[in-house]
C-alpha cells in the first residue's frame, strides 16, 4: 500500500509540472483561431519572436510585421466608416471559418490530457483500495464486538446457571434444616405428650372411677392430647451373590415402613416416605396383604440355587383382605382393574376363570392369626411379558424415585438384557415395637436379576457394577436410614475362588435360607466407601474353575405328557435332597377348566410305592366359571423323589374363546410348593467341635428349619383347534362365484348395445376436410 502511494505522489507531482509548463507557454504565444489553422513553422516563428533584438522600436519602425500591419488595418478600418477593401474581406472570410472550425489540440496536450486521466484512475483505484480496507477494518472490528458481546452473554449464562445451583443448593439445605426442626419439634412434641400423659394417668383413673361432675370454680378441663405423629422409615439394600456357574445374582431390596393405621377407623392423608396412590388402594379397597410380582425368565434352581424371594413367570397376585368386606368378589375384581393401571400391566384380565381361593397355602405373611380363607383370593397370567412400562411406575413408588442412591443402578437397557428378571410389591402389616402394642405398615419393594456370563458378550469371567448396569453409585439416598450394599464371600475365605475390589473391612455373618453366609459389607453413608474418586464401582474377576455348589434340598418340576389331541397327562416332580430327613410339603395347583381333571387317576409315588396325602383339598371346575384347584399335604421320604400323576381331557372351544395364535398353545400356570425345609446349619454333623456341649445338643430354633416356597415351570398345552383358514377359503370363494356369476348377469341385464361403424380411412378423411372447405357433400 505505501508503494501504490509513493507512485500516485509521484504521478501527481509530474502532473503538476508539466501543467505548469504549458501554461506558461501558452502565456506567452496566445494563438488565434487563424493562426492555428495555419501551418506548425509559423506557430514555431511566433514562439522565437520573443528573442528577437533587444530595441522593440527598432523593430517596429523598420520592418513592421504582419499582425502590425493587421492591426493597422483593423485599426484603420475601425476609424473609417467606409467600404472595405478585397484583402480585409479575404481576411474576414478566413477569420470565419477560423472560428466556425474547432482548434484542433496539439500532442503535447493530448499527452498531457492521457497523463491527467491515468492520474485520475489511479487516484479512484487508491480511493477505491483504501475504502475497502476501510470496509475491512470495520467488517473485522464489528466481528470482535459481536464475539466479545458472545462471550459476555456466555459469562452472563454461567452466572446465571451458578446462581440457580446455588439457589437450588440453598433451597436443599433450608429444606432440610426445615426437616430437621419439624423432626426436633415432633421429638419434642412426643416427650411431652407422653410427660403428660404419664403424668395425668392416675387423674383420669381418678376421674372415670368418680365420676364427680365439675364445681362451679373449678378451672375447665383441658383437652384430650392427640395423638402422637405418624413416623416413617426407609432403607435400601443391594445383595451381589457371584453363581458358581459364572453368572452373577443381584437382588434389591427397597423397605418402607409407616406407623401408620391403615385398619382402623382414622383416613391418612399426609403421606411422605410412603407412596399415595398404594396407600389410597389400601384404605379404599380394605387392603389387609398385598403381594404381587411380574417376572421374566425361569428361576434354574439346580444351577443357581435358591432365591431370596421366589416368584413364578408371568404375574402373580395374592391379596387379604380385611374381615369388613361383605362382597370379597366384586372388590377383588375392582382391585386387579386399579392396580392394572398402577403397573400398566395385563390384571385386569384376571377374572372368575383364573382366580383360586386357597385353603391351606398362601397364609399371611404379616401379624395376625386369620384363619378365614373366604378373604383370600390368588391369580396368576403366565403369559404376561415384562417390560419397560412395568418398570417405570414400580420405580415411581420410591421415594428417592431413580435419581439418587441404589436406584440409579435400575437402567432398562441392562435389566431386560439379562437371563432372569423379578420385581414385587410386597405390602403387609408389621409389629412397630417388640410387644407388638402397635403396628405399622411395610412396603417392600424387591428386584431379582440374574447376568449371564454368555448373553452379556464379555466372555470373561469378571463383573463390575459398571459392566452389570452401566453406571456406579455415587451416593446413598438422601431420605434413607440406611443404604448398604452385601457381598457374598462365603465360598471365597481366603481369595480363592475370585478376587473382590476394592476391599472393604466390614464382614457380617447371618443365616439366610437355612445356611450360615458371609458378607463384604459397603455402607454408602460413610464417605470412606466411595474412596478418592467418590464413586464405587465394585469389581469381581474370578481365579478358578467352577466350584461345587450343594445341591438344594428342594426341588420341583412338571411336564405334560401323552399323545393325541384328546387326552393327556400332568406329572408333577417334587425332589428331596436331604438325605436323612423327611419333611412335609404342601401342594398347590390350579388348572384351567378347558383341561377336564379325572381326579379318580390321581396317583402319587414315593421310591415306586404309593405315598398317601394327608390332606386333600379338591375344587372341581365349572365351564367359563372357575378353574380347577387341588391341594395336597405329602410327605417327602429323605432323598427321593415324589411323583404326582393325573390324566387330563382336553375341551373344545367356542370359536371366540380362541387367542389370535391359537396354534402356539395355551398356558397353564405354575404350581405351587410350601414346606418348612430343615437347614444346611442343622445338617452339619462337625459343628459341634467349634462350639461348647450345651449348646450343640438341641439346634437352634431358627437353624432347625426355614420356610421356603418353590414354582414349577408353567404348561403349554395344545387344544384342539379348528381350521381358522377354512372360513378365509370359503369367503374367497363365495366372492369369485358372485363376482363371476352375478355380475356377467348384471353386465346383460344394464348394458345397452351399439354398432360401431369402422372408422374412415386416411385419404377419405383428408377428402372430407376438403369438401367440407368446398361446400361440397362428404363422401
Amino acid at each position: 500500500m505505501a508503494a501504490r502511494r509513493c507512485l500516485g505522489l509521484w504521478f501527481f507531482l509530474i502532473t503538476l509540472c508539466v501543467v505548469s509548463t504549458g501554461a506558461d507557454v501558452l502565456h506567452t504565444t496566445p494563438v488565434t483561431g487563424t493562426e492555428s489553422s495555419a501551418a506548425g513553422t509559423e506557430t514555431v516563428v511566433a514562439r522565437e519572436l520573443p528573442e528577437a533584438p533587444s530595441d522593440p522600436g527598432e523593430h517596429t519602425a523598420a520592418e513592421p510585421t504582419r499582425e502590425g500591419e493587421q492591426n493597422d488595418r483593423t485599426r484603420g478600418g475601425e476609424q473609417t466608416l467606409g467600404q472595405p477593401t478585397r484583402e480585409e474581406e479575404q481576411e474576414q472570410e478566413k477569420t470565419r471559418e477560423g472560428e466556425q472550425t474547432p482548434a484542433q489540440p496539439t500532442r503535447e496536450e493530448e499527452e498531457e490530457e492521457e497523463e491527467q486521466e491515468q492520474t485520475r484512475g489511479e487516484e479512484e483505484f487508491t480511493r477505491e483500495e483504501e475504502e475497502e480496507e476501510l470496509t475491512r477494518e470495520e467488517e473485522e472490528l464489528t466481528t470482535e464486538e459481536e464475539e466479545l458481546t458472545r462471550e459476555e452473554e456466555e459469562q452472563t449464562r454461567e452466572e446465571e446457571e451458578l446462581t440457580t445451583e446455588e439457589e437450588e443448593l440453598t433451597r436443599e439445605e433450608e429444606e432440610q434444616t426445615r426437616e430437621e426442626e419439624e423432626e426436633q419439634q415432633t421429638t419434642a412434641q412426643q416427650e411431652e405428650q407422653t410427660k403428660r400423659w404419664e403424668a395425668t394417668e392416675l387423674e383420669e383413673e381418678h376421674v372415670h372411677d368418680a365420676a364427680v361432675p365439675p364445681l362451679a370454680g373449678d378451672p375447665p378441663a383441658a383437652d384430650p392430647p392427640s395423638p402422637p405423629p405418624s413416623k416413617d422409615d426407609f432403607q435400601e439394600e443391594l445383595v451381589i451373590r457371584p453363581l458358581h456357574s459364572g453368572d452373577i445374582y443381584a437382588s434389591f431390596q427397597f423397605r418402607t415402613v409407616w406407623d401408620a393405621d391403615f385398619m382402623g377407623d382414622q383416613k391418612v392423608s399426609h403421606y411422605r416416605l410412603f407412596p399415595k396412590s398404594l396407600g389410597q388402594v389400601i384404605t379404599k379397597f380394605s387392603v389387609r396383604e398385598l403381594h404381587i410380582s411380574f417376572t421374566q425368565g425361569y428361576w434354574r434352581t439346580m444351577q443357581w440355587g435358591q432365591p431370596y424371594l421366589p416368584s413364578p413367570p408371568g404375574a402373580e397376585l395374592w391379596v387379604w383382605f380385611q374381615d369388613t368386606v361383605t362382597d370379597v368378589d366384586g372388590t377383588w375384581k375392582e382391585l386387579t382393574n386399579v392396580l392394572s393401571g398402577i403397573f400398566c400391566a395385563s390384571l385386569n384380565f384376571i377374572d372368575s376363570t383364573n382366580t383360586v381361593q386357597p385353603s391351606a397355602s398362601f397364609k399371611p405373611l404379616g401379624i395376625g392369626n386369620v384363619t378365614d380363607h373366604s378373604f383370600l383370593r390368588y391369580a396368576t397370567l403366565p403369559r404376561e411379558i415384562v417390560c419397560t412400562e412395568n418398570l417405570t411406575p414400580w420405580k415411581k413408588l420410591l421415594p428417592c424415585g431413580s435419581k439418587a442412591g441404589l436406584s440409579v443402578l435400575l437402567k432398562s437397557e441392562k435389566l431386560f438384557h439379562s437371563t432372569f428378571h423379578s420385581q414385587a410389591v410386597h405390602v403387609r402389616p408389621v409389629c412397630q415395637d417388640p410387644q407388638c402394642r402397635t403396628t405399622s405398615m411395610e412396603l417392600r419393594q424387591t428386584l431379582n436379576v440374574v447376568f449371564d456370563l454368555h448373553t452379556s458378550g464379555q466372555g470373561k469371567r469378571e463383573w463390575s457394577l459398571f459392566k452389570m448396569f452401566s453406571r456406579t453409585l455415587t451416593e446413598a439416598c438422601p431420605l434413607a436410614s440406611s443404604s448398604k450394599v452385601y457381598v457374598d464371600v462365603t465360598d471365597n475365605p481366603q481369595g480363592e475362588q475370585f478376587e473382590l475390589s476394592p476391599a472393604t473391612p466390614l464382614l457380617t455373618q447371618a443365616v439366610v435360607l437355612g445356611d450360615r453366609r458371609t458378607y463384604s459389607v459397603y455402607d454408602l453413608t460413610q464417605q470412606a466407601s466411595f474412596g478418592s474418586s467418590r464413586s464405587l464401582n465394585m469389581l469381581l474377576r474370578w481365579k478358578a474353575a467352577d466350584g461345587e455348589m450343594l445341591r438344594p434340598l428342594l426341588h420341583s418340576e412338571r411336564y405334560v405328557a401323552g399323545y393325541g389331541l384328546q387326552a393327556g397327562e400332568i406329572h408333577t416332580l417334587i425332589y428331596n435332597h436331604h438325605p436323612y430327613r423327611a419333611f412335609p410339603v404342601l401342594l398347590l395347583s390350579a388348572v384351567p377348566w378347558y383341561l377336564r381333571l379325572y381326579i379318580h387317576t390321581l396317583t402319587v409315588s414315593s421310591k415306586g410305592k404309593d405315598n398317601r396325602p394327608s390332606y386333600i383339598h379338591y375344587q372341581p371346575s365349572k365351564d367359563r366359571e372357575r378353574p380347577h384347584l387341588l391341594e395336597m399335604l405329602l410327605q417327602l421320604p429323605p432323598n427321593s423323589v415324589t411323583e404326582v400323576t393325573v390324566e387330563f381331557e382336553r375341551a373344545l372351544l367356542k370359536w371366540t374363546e380362541y387367542t389370535p395364535d391359537p396354534n402356539h398353545g395355551f398356558y397353564v400356570g405354575s404350581s405351587v410348593i410350601s414346606a418348612l425345609v430343615p437347614s444346611v446349619v442343622a445338617m452339619d454333623t462337625n459343628s459341634t467341635l467349634d462350639r461348647p456341649l450345651f449348646s450343640s445338643f438341641f439346634p437352634c430354633k431358627e437353624e432347625a428349619s426355614y420356610f421356603m416356597r418353590v414354582y414349577t415351570e408353567p404348561l403349554l398345552v395344545n387344544l384342539p383347534t379348528p381350521d381358522f383358514s377354512m372360513p378365509y377359503n370359503v369367503i374367497c370363494l363365495t366372492c369369485t362365484v358372485v363376482a363371476v356369476g352375478y355380475g356377467s348377469l348384471y353386465n346383460l341385464l344394464t348394458r345397452t348395445f351399439q354398432v360401431d361403424e369402422p372408422s374412415p380411412g386416411l385419404a377419405k378423411r383428408i377428402a372430407n376436410v376438403i369438401r367440407r372447405f368446398r361446400g361440397v357433400p362428404l363422401l
